[in-house]
């Protein structure tokens, strides 16, 4: 029997553009359709598609649709059209709304500021596909992030193993660039005890250095249970040169001295396929397997 948190066909989900402008609205209209046809009503905002600059909309009116979307009652869950940037300024003056009812919040790149912060208030958030990109996913894939949702179990994923032990924690998935920029915030939720998930995009190896090399200096790396890393795509230097360092050199130079597990390769992230992860559920790493199991209570 499912938990009755947890989604089902017939519940209202309300699609929302906190971030970066529309540009595929044909991906977008099949991502809709694979919804509705699990037998979803799906809504979209009146003002998804709008721009200003790169942005979908002004701040205003994109938080606005994130407001609306919280404080609706009959609204189960709300998917993020797309990733690319801006969701981190709706925070700058939010205002939270009086008992806001829980919903699930599903989405990620980007995404990441929303699933961080508004994980911290018990909201049910995946860090999965986004409309966008949910068409592009392999069956498995889609097939995950439903069992996710509606509260059946999930497999474990796969990954290289880097050794380390096993260690339990609330897995915490992210895009290691958004979350870089919510550290030493009020946003950044505690990180101590947690698996950490990391991805990225079109990032070069000395990029992700110094975002690593950050993250050590401010000590939550040394904080945290076990490190689970999914794709770094387009993530080279883009030079034949075989002095430079890989995406794969700085993130062992960066985390191997950690001495906790550690499993890379994990289907998640950019590109297909993205696994669905839940975002505050605990979890068990095995560095020594290379493999990352939710635990579903």
């Amino acid at each position: 029997m499912l938990n009755q948190n947890y989604l089902k066909p017939g519940d209202l989900l309300q699609v929302i553009s906190p971030s970066g402008c529309l540009r595929e609205l044909d991906a977008l209209n099949k991502g809709v359709e694979i919804w509705r046809s699990r037998g979803y009503q799906v809504e979209l905002t009146p003002d998804y598609d709008k721009q200003w600059g790169y942005l979908a909309g002004t701040d205003e009116s994109r938080r606005s649709q994130l407001t609306a979307a919280i404080n609706n009652p009959d609204i189960r869950g709300i998917l993020c059209a797309r990733g690319g940037y801006g969701a981190s300024r709706l925070l700058e003056n939010w205002q939270w709304p009086p008992r806001p009812t829980p919903k699930w919040l599903i989405g990620f790149s980007d995404i990441t500021t929303l699933l961080w912060t508004f994980s911290k208030i018990d909201f049910p958030c995946v860090h999965g596909p986004l409309l966008t990109t949910l068409a592009g996913e392999p069956e498995w894939s889609i097939q995950r992030l439903f069992d996710l949702v509606e509260g059946r179990p999930l497999e474990a994923l796969k990954g290289n193993a880097w050794g380390g032990g096993q260690a339990k924690g609330y897995l915490m998935p992210a895009n290691l660039t958004v979350a870089g920029h919510l550290l030493g915030t009020k946003y950044q939720p505690d990180l101590s005890g947690t698996i950490l998930a990391l991805e990225d995009v079109n990032e070069a190896p000395y990029r992700i250095d110094r975002m690593l090399t950050q993250w050590r200096m401010a000590g939550v790396l040394q904080q945290v249970k076990g490190i689970a890393l999914g794709r770094f795509t387009q993530c080279s230097s883009g030079r034949i040169d075989r002095t430079e360092f890989t995406v794969e050199d700085v993130l062992r130079d960066r985390l191997a001295d950690l001495n906790i597990p550690i499993v890379s390769d994990l289907p998640f992230g950019h590109d297909s396929p993205n696994a669905a992860l839940p975002v505050g559920v605990e979890a068990n790493l095995d560095g020594d397997k290379g493999i990352l199991e939710i635990i579903r209570k």
